[in-house]
């Protein structure tokens, strides 16, 4: 199926923002793969082959009509998605290329409310729906003249309920007559300005309110060239395409380096552990793109003798664990980069072979650890076990003092352009800290400082602890309040598949871990059967706290307490819940309970 050898990764491509511009439009991408590549498949889908590049040429151009109608000639010319991954969904994105169109990707585990939140904020003039999607908005009052429009291409018979919702095929919504009927845009047409955005990514929401990053095409072809020289994607590879293409990693680092490439993409409708492999091996894919925790639910599917015998040669992607991060590459036998980044790409960091476990790798020169007021904080010492001994002085916000880089702003949220870019820097958000050797450690996010005893820290260390202990398959840590005041610390965790929590074997491995101090230990362990995660395998921290210990949010989830001075964690009760809540009354901190 293919004609070239595969390409070779480089850890040397050019800072985000820095890098070439591969092509002068879209436009002229597609023609290039038409030219090259006509009849050579562009999209995999199941056990078709959806889209040859010259296929997939002709449905762009045919959305980039059906778009620009929909949009209409003023702007915000933006149409909001909620589809699952469908090779409709790669058509859409180049046809909106092509016409100069914003496409909005949104979050189809977003309902209710919160969905329509982001189709309000994001000003969407139309939203494009499939069966299994058409459900959720169905049940919204938009209060908005916002027509939505269903497409049956490549629906899934997997949500009949769903799929009843949605109007029937043929009806005055249904988008893809409107796609078989347009005059298709001709690919010498004078294309849109690089300036024009292309996309608003929002981002996952695992700890606010999503925020809609601005790409344009300038920044989304800069940066998917740019991905495409760090895997080394040349016309041979086949990427496997499984997260939620609304986010910002299935587009710049599954999808753009394979068009860019002329390269082929595997496509799944949606990411699952046990399908990861069958699909690996079904399309011949020789890299994957991951953002979250999906190698951990990988790697807890039953081993075989041969998970190693697959295509599978580079794994990309961001906030898996070192643990995870060994144990997939000797199982399945390929590379696996883990990357520092965001969707808004103001700063990435590649870790070189030789970085340290749980480091991130060594920052660029224009990347540094600065306090509120922008001045550099000290390198992290540390004791003889390994803990760091200067938090409160060597943590602080991961920081380009360069400017912006690639970050175009936020849509509509001018309070959260200014923190980014305050001092003409642009901040992150996460917290970092750097060793004397000037390996950069991940530590939090900046809403995330936890407080007891006097001590304030993160909960990043403590979860590369946690993440070690050979049954926790997921792990995140928070804060809750204490009773009389501060905080104490919450380890959740979603154990393996037939591990079961032991209270006092839990306690006994905690202590034994040198680098975890006293007061860093947690006091509280949640045992979830599954934690809440987003669409993009990102555990939602911001929910669990919320939730608290309060057993009634908690559901079916286990609450195990240390009690001072134990040598094992017990089960958290109902009767525990009632005398914690007089404790608050106590102290004149139901405030903080009740919250």
């Amino acid at each position: 199926m293919q004609d070239t050898e595969p390409g070779v990764a480089t850890r040397d491509a050019p800072a985000p923002g820095k890098g070439p511009i591969p092509f002068a439009s879209v436009a002229e991408l597609l023609r290039r793969n038409v030219d090259a590549r006509a009849d050579e498949p562009f999209v995999l889908f199941g056990d078709e082959v959806a889209f040859t590049h010259r296929d997939y040429a002709e449905a762009c151009r045919r959305w980039a009509t059906v778009l620009a109608d929909l949009a209409g000639t003023e702007a915000p010319r933006h149409v909001g998605l909620l589809l699952q991954n469908t090779p409709t969904y790669l058509a859409i994105l180049g046809g909106a290329a092509l016409a100069g169109v914003t496409v909005v990707g949104l979050n189809d585990t977003r309902h209710g409310t919160e969905l329509r939140r982001d189709i309000e904020h994001t000003d969407c003039r139309a939203v494009i729906v499939e069966p299994a999607t058409a459900a959720l908005v169905a049940d919204l009052d938009l209060d908005l003249d916002v027509p939505v429009l269903t497409t049956w291409a490549f629906a899934s018979d997997a949500a009949p309920e769903a799929a009843a919702r949605a109007p029937a095929a043929g009806s005055d919504t249904d988008v893809d007559a409107l796609v078989a009927a347009a005059d298709p845009v001709d690919l010498e047409t004078p294309p849109p300005d690089l300036a024009t955005t292309w996309c608003l990514v929002l981002t996952s929401g695992s700890t606010s309110a999503p925020k809609a990053v601005i790409c344009s095409q300038r920044r989304l072809l800069q940066s998917g060239e740019r991905l495409r020289m760090l895997i080394g994607v040349t016309p041979a590879d086949t990427a496997y395409v499984s997260m939620p293409l609304f986010h910002s990693n299935s587009i710049m680092v599954g999808f753009l380096p394979a068009l860019i490439a002329g390269a082929s993409i595997g496509l799944a409708r949606r990411f699952t552990a046990s399908g990861w492999l069958p699909d690996v091996r079904r399309y011949g894919a020789t890299y994957w793109n991951y953002t979250g925790q999906p190698l951990s639910y990988i790697l807890a599917t039953p081993e075989a003798d041969d998970d190693a015998d697959n295509s599978i040669r580079r794994v990309f992607g961001n906030e898996a664990s070192p643990e995870s991060q060994t144990r997939f590459a000797a199982r399945f036998g390929c590379e696996v980069v883990d990357m520092f980044g965001a969707s808004e790409g103001g700063v990435g960091i590649i870790p070189s072979p030789d970085t340290p476990p749980g480091a991130l790798g060594k920052p660029p020169p224009n990347v540094l650890v600065l306090d509120q007021t922008g001045t550099p904080c000290p390198t992290a010492e540390f004791d003889e076990h390994g803990r760091v001994t200067n938090l409160m002085d060597c943590i602080g916000e991961i920081v380009n003092i360069e400017g912006a880089g690639p970050f175009e702003g936020y849509y509509r949220n001018d309070e959260a352009n200014a923190v980014a870019t305050r001092f003409g820097y642009y901040w992150t958000g996460d917290l970092g800290y750097v060793d004397r050797d000037g390996w950069l450690y991940f530590a939090g996010r900046d809403e995330s400082w936890i407080r007891v005893g006097g001590e304030n820290f993160t909960p990043g260390p403590i979860e590369r602890v946690v993440s070690r202990h050979p049954d926790v398959l997921v792990s995140t840590v928070y804060g809750v309040p204490d009773a009389d005041a501060g905080d104490q610390v919450v380890a959740a965790i979603q154990l393996g598949d037939g591990a079961e929590f032991d209270g006092a074997g839990f306690a006994t491995w905690l202590d034994a871990q040198g680098d975890l101090s006293a007061t860093w230990s947690p006091r509280y362990v949640r045992v979830s059967d599954e934690l809440p995660r987003t669409a993009t395998n990102k555990v939602l921290t911001r929910q669990l706290r919320t939730e608290g210990l309060h057993l009634d949010r908690i559901g079916a989830d286990e609450v195990y307490v240390r009690d001072r001075g134990a040598d094992a964690f017990r089960p958290f009760t109902a009767d525990d819940e009632a005398a914690l809540a007089a404790e608050f009354a106590a102290a004149g901190r139901s405030r903080f309970w009740e919250r």
